[in-house]
C-alpha cells in the first residue's frame, strides 16, 4: 500500500506548540529502554558466559518495573509530570551507571541483580508521552486517535534499531559498551523530557476515598493474568533468540533478528491502529491471541527442524518478522478491553497493574528461557514462547464471560467507556470518558502501543488518563 498519504496524515500533529520536542526527548529515553534488554544479556553472557545469569539479573530488573511503576504513576498523578521525573530520573541513574562497572569487575551475582532492579525504577516516558497527546486533542477523537498510532510506530520504530545498536555496540567496542549508552541516553531524554512545560497535563483533583481496587472489578485480574501470559512470550522470545545466534557462531545478527521481530509487530501494529474498532472487544482478543499463538510455531519449526546449522539463520528471521504480526493486535485488543472495564477513576492504577503483569510475565519468561538455553537445545526454547500464547488464549477463552463490561449503574459509578492509548513494552496515556462534562469525553476505543518482548524496560507503557487542573490551582 502507498505510505505517503499514511504519513502525511499524522503531520497535523505536530502544528501543536511544543509537540515535537516532547514527542523527540520522549524516543530519546524510549530508545535506551529498547536497548537495555539485548545489552544487558549480551555483556553478561560475555563476560560470565551463563544465560541462566543473564536471564536471572534481566528478570531482577523487570521485577523492578512491575514494583516501580504503580508507585511511580500514582505520583505523576498527584504532583505532575515533572515533578516526578527529575528526581526519578536521577535516582534511576545511579544504579543503571553501576551496572556495567559492576560487571566489568567481577562483582557479585547478586549485586548485580540488586542493580538492575534500582536502575528499573525510572520514568515511563511512554506513558507520560500518551497523556499529553491525550490532554492536547480530547476535543478531538480523530486526532487522537491518530495520535496513539503514531506513538506505537515510534515504540516500534526504538524496537527496530534499539537491540540492533545495543548489539553492535557490545560486540564491536567492549561488552559493557551498551550499558553505558543506556545509562546516558536514558538520562539525557527524561531530563529534557522534563523540561517540556507547556504540553505538561495539569494536575488531576484527588480520586474520591474509598475507591474500588482495580483488581477487584470484574474481569481485571482475569485480563491481568492473560497479560502475564503475553509477557512470557515476549520474555523467551528474546533470551532464546540471543541464545540460538551464539549457538549458531551468529551471535551479532541476534539484534537484528530482534529488530525484525519489532519491524512486523510495527507493521501490523500501525496498520491495525488505524482501522475502524469493531464492537466486540472480547471477540477481537480472542482472535488476537488465537493468531498469535499459531504464528508462534514459525519460530520454533524453523529453530527446531531447519536450524541445525548457521545457515538456518535466514528462515528464522522470516518467522520472527510474521510471528511479529501476532503481539500488536494482540495487546492493543487487551489493553483497550481492559480499558473499558475500568472507571474513570481507577484507570490509571488499573493499567499499571495490567503493565506490572506484563512485566512480571516477561520476568519469568526471561527466567525461563535463559535454563532452557543453558540446559537444552537452543532451538527448543521457541516452544515457552509459543505454549505460552496458547495458555493465555486458554485464560481468555475460560474467562470469556467476566469480559464484558457490567452495564448496570456504569453512567452512576464513572464507568464509561475508555479511550485507548496505552506501549512493547508498552503503554499509556489514555483518556476515560466520565459520568459528566462532554469536554472530556474520548472515543470509544483507540489504538494503543504494542509491548514486545525485546521492550524489556518499557514498561513503557501504563496509562495515565489525561485531567484537568481544578479552577484557581496552579
Amino acid at each position: 500500500m502507498p505510505w505517503s498519504p499514511v504519513f502525511t496524515a499524522y503531520r497535523r500533529l505536530f502544528a501543536t506548540p511544543g509537540a515535537l520536542a516532547f514527542t523527540c526527548y520522549g524516543l530519546i529515553g524510549r530508545l535506551s529502554f529498547s536497548m537495555l534488554g539485548v545489552s544487558l544479556l549480551t555483556a553478561i553472557a560475555d563476560r560470565r558466559h551463563s544465560y541462566a545469569l543473564a536471564g536471572t539479573v534481566a528478570a531482577a530488573g523487570l521485577v523492578g518495573v512491575a514494583l516501580g511503576m504503580p508507585l511511580l504513576g500514582r505520583l505523576v498523578d498527584r504532583y505532575g509530570q515533572r515533578r516526578v521525573t527529575v528526581p526519578a530520573a536521577l535516582a534511576s541513574a545511579v544504579p543503571r551507571a553501576s551496572l556495567p562497572l559492576l560487571l566489568h569487575l567481577g562483582a557479585p551475582a547478586w549485586t548485580l541483580c540488586a542493580a538492575a532492579l534500582g536502575a528499573s525504577v525510572a520514568p515511563n516516558l511512554g506513558g507520560m508521552a500518551r497523556a499529553r497527546w491525550a490532554h492536547l486533542h480530547r476535543a478531538d477523537p480523530a486526532l487522537l486517535h491518530r495520535a496513539n498510532a503514531l506513538e506505537q510506530a515510534l515504540d516500534e520504530l526504538c524496537y527496530l534499531t534499539g537491540p540492533v545498536l545495543g548489539m553492535l555496540l557490545c560486540t564491536t567496542l567492549f561488552p559493557e559498551a551498551g550499558l553505558l549508552a543506556v545509562s546516558l541516553l536514558s538520562a539525557t531524554g527524561a531530563l529534557l523530557f522534563a523540561t517540556q512545560r507547556r504540553t505538561e497535563p495539569p494536575l488531576a483533583p484527588p480520586p474520591a476515598t474509598g475507591a474500588r481496587s482495580p483488581l477487584r472489578i470484574r474481569g481485571v485480574l482475569l485480563l491481568v493474568a492473560v497479560f502475564l501470559g503475553t509477557g512470557v512470550v515476549f520474555g523467551s522470545l528474546e533470551i532464546t533468540t540471543l541464545a540460538w545466534s551464539a549457538a549458531h557462531g551468529r551471535q551479532s545478527a541476534a539484534g537484528l533478528l530482534l529488530g525484525l521481530l519489532a519491524a512486523g509487530s510495527g507493521v501490523s501494529g500501525l496498520l491495525f491502529g488505524l482501522l475502524p474498532q469493531a464492537a466486540a472487544p472480547v471477540r477481537r482478543l480472542l482472535l488476537s491471541l488465537a493468531a498469535l499463538a499459531a504464528l508462534l510455531l514459525l519460530p520454533l519449526s524453523v529453530a527446531v527442524l531447519g536450524g541445525g546449522t548457521g545457515g538456518g539463520i535466514g528462515l528464522l528471521a522470516a518467522a520472527l518478522f510474521v510471528a511479529g504480526t501476532g503481539t500488536a493486535p494482540t495487546m492493543v485488543s487487551g489493553l483497550t478491553l481492559l480499558q473499558r472495564l475500568l472507571p474513570a477513576a481507577t484507570l490509571n492504577e488499573g493499567m499499571a497493574f495490567a503493565v506490572s503483569g506484563i512485566v512480571t510475565g516477561i520476568s519469568a519468561g526471561s527466567a525461563l528461557g535463559g535454563l532452557l538455553a543453558q540446559h537444552e537445545r537452543p532451538g527448543l526454547g521457541y516452544l515457552l514462547p509459543a505454549g505460552a500464547a496458547a495458555l493465555a488464549l486458554l485464560v481468555a477463552l475460560a474467562g470469556a464471560h467476566r469480559l464484558r463490561p457490567e452495564r448496570a449503574g456504569a453512567g452512576a459509578g464513572g464507568r464509561g467507556r475508555a479511550g485507548t492509548g496505552v506501549g512493547s513494552g508498552a503503554a499509556a496515556g489514555s483518556g476515560s470518558r466520565p459520568a459528566a462534562g462532554p469536554e472530556n469525553q474520548l472515543p470509544p476505543s483507540a489504538p494503543g502501543p504494542t509491548l514486545p518482548a525485546w521492550r524489556a524496560r518499557s514498561a513503557t507503557c501504563a496509562a495515565t488518563p489525561p485531567a484537568r487542573r481544578p479552577r484557581g490551582r496552579r
